[in-house]
């Protein structure tokens, strides 16, 4: 459930901001555009927004200020601790992808960035189908997050990375689950969405899923 990758955050929550912010050239590429990456998500957003992954808060940031209703779901304490630091009006709560208390307020758009890659292909396929149900009719998903075109793409960018010497990058690369666009289509596919993808980075792209009406 991404679980596994708490203590990893816990450690990061202090430099984490400085990381995106391209302050660190290892991960320069990965966060490439980062403000502009967070913008697209929020101007595909409406209504109350259910986010996973909160981390230090940069995309509740810019949510709360387009005057979204913002539920943030962080697992990790010290990010979590962060992020309500930041804005005390921001409703924040323990859980993650997967596991979450019960809302109970209508949900339209559920938004992440840079997180669902922390989930398997399967626990990705459950979380879907879990936010098919969360979702009204015309809800939808917006994520933003590692992707490849296929497996032939992986290979060939964690290849690249190695030859920069990038071990900790590669490292991450070959960790996480990281998947592609055929088997998040599949995914999204089966459990009633119509699902689109744009490029935004050498790594990142924008996936925008819209429930089919009934």
């Amino acid at each position: 459930m991404g679980r596994e990758f708490i203590d990893l955050f816990n450690d990061w929550a202090e430099s984490y901001d400085e990381t995106v912010h391209g302050t660190n050239n290892e991960y320069h590429e990965v966060f490439e555009h980062y403000d502009e990456i967070l913008n697209r998500v929020v101007e595909n957003s409406s209504g109350t927004v259910l986010e996973f992954g909160v981390g230090t808060g940069n995309l509740s940031a810019k949510l709360l200020e387009k005057g979204r209703k913002v539920i943030g779901v962080e697992p990790s304490p010290a990010m979590r601790a962060k992020a309500q630091e930041r804005f005390p009006e921001l409703t924040l709560i323990n859980g993650d992808f997967l596991s979450f208390r019960e809302l109970d307020t209508k949900v339209d758009t559920i938004v992440s960035t840079y997180a669902f890659h922390h989930l398997t292909d399967d626990e990705k396929d459950v979380a879907i189908r879990n936010y098919g149900k969360l979702l009204g009719n015309n809800g939808k998903i917006v994520f933003a997050d590692t992707v490849y075109e296929h497996e032939q793409a992986k290979q060939k960018i964690q290849e690249r990375v190695e030859k920069q010497g990038y071990t900790n990058l590669l490292e991450d690369l070959q960790r996480e689950y990281y998947t592609t666009i055929g088997v998040l289509s599949e995914s999204f596919n089966a459990h009633g969405f119509e699902v689109s993808f744009e490029r935004l980075n050498t790594y990142v792209w924008l996936i925008k899923a819209h429930k089919k009406a009934k």
